[in-house]
């Protein structure tokens, strides 16, 4: 038996039973039996491991029904999930103003709407 050639790869699992996601790395070694046959094994951290493309399974709750991904996409989703909760900073986002309509009383408060946020980005026709 003799390697041929190693090739790193990297795969994202995540489960479809409990959501578990995952990442891992795999130095895959191509080899030639004594018959001439090749094969190739998978080594995670010096211990040869089935295929992750065989049949997956959950580290989490040892369930088959695993999807296989493109390597990052794990982690970009525990980024992603992890800018949506984070907490807004404590206090007012804009300070109130005590400007009067002339009259003794408090100027009505502007209400938005998706035309006033989007005018700045609309193009004019030519």
């Amino acid at each position: 038996m003799s390697e041929t050639a190693v090739v790193h790869e990297s795969y994202s699992f995540a489960c479809m039973r409990c959501g578990h996601g995952w990442e891992q790395s795999y130095e895959i070694e191509h080899h030639v039996d004594a018959d001439g046959r090749e094969f190739v094994q998978y080594v995670v951290d010096g211990q040869v491991v089935p295929s992750p493309l065989s049949r997956p399974s959950c580290a989490n709750c040892d369930n088959h029904v695993v999807r296989i991904m493109r390597p990052g996409r794990v982690a970009s989703a525990r980024e992603a999930a992890h800018r949506q909760h984070e907490t807004p900073p404590a206090g007012p986002v804009a300070a109130p103003t005590a400007e009067g309509d002339g009259q003794g009383g408090q100027k009505e408060p502007h209400h938005w709407h998706l035309s006033d946020i989007l005018h700045p980005f609309q193009r004019k026709a030519s």
